[in-house]
């Protein structure tokens, strides 16, 4: 059997075509750099804190430190840019050589699943997209963090907002998925 054939939807394909890693020795990897995150910088791994943080910096630069400071969310975040900023840079560029060694990257203006379920429109793809990262960073802001922030750090800090967070997102993330990626029916 195919490593693709195994999935029953067809633009849903397996795209590792190297050696996959052991989950659990992953997941034991993301706990030993959250312990040198805290032991190093004293901060947790997270990302949507950065990303606003990151965005009230850039602002800063164009429209000047008084309309960042007069900003009610910027006013209470402090735009930076120092460690996590960094992380957050970093871990972008890792994803990157990631793929790229492991002969796993291709720049897809519409992903062949995408384009299975939704069509071949690739403005409506962009337009999808950049609405889907700006409702789920205002859902992360919303929360107090992201899948990093709480499924990581928080969860292995016990903090109860984490712990009710990750299950809400993973049951989001299944209903979503099951209205786009949803069968086409012949009515």
């Amino acid at each position: 059997m195919n490593k693709d054939s195994q999935f029953s939807n067809p633009g849903l394909s397996l795209s590792m075509k190297e050696k996959r890693w052991n989950p659990y020795l992953v997941g034991a990897g993301i706990g030993i750099l959250s312990w040198f995150a805290f032991l190093i910088v004293n901060k947790p791994i997270g990302m949507s804190t950065e990303i606003s943080k990151f965005s009230g910096w850039v602002t800063g630069i164009f429209a000047g430190s008084e309309f960042v400071s007069d900003n009610a969310y910027w006013s209470s975040k402090a735009p930076a840019f120092g460690y996590s900023t960094v992380f957050l840079l970093f871990t972008a560029v890792g994803a990157f050589l990631s793929a790229k060694l492991g002969k796993d990257i291709s720049f897809e203006k519409v992903p062949e699943v995408w384009a299975t379920y939704q069509g071949n429109g690739v403005m409506k793809r962009m337009i999808s997209s950049f609405l889907g990262g700006a409702i789920l960073l205002f859902g992360a802001r919303l929360a107090g963090g992201c899948t990093s922030g709480h499924g990581i750090s928080g969860t292995m800090q016990l903090a109860l907002s984490s712990w009710i967070f990750f299950p809400v997102m993973f049951i989001t993330g299944i209903i979503t998925a099951r209205i786009l990626f949803r069968k086409k029916t012949n009515a």
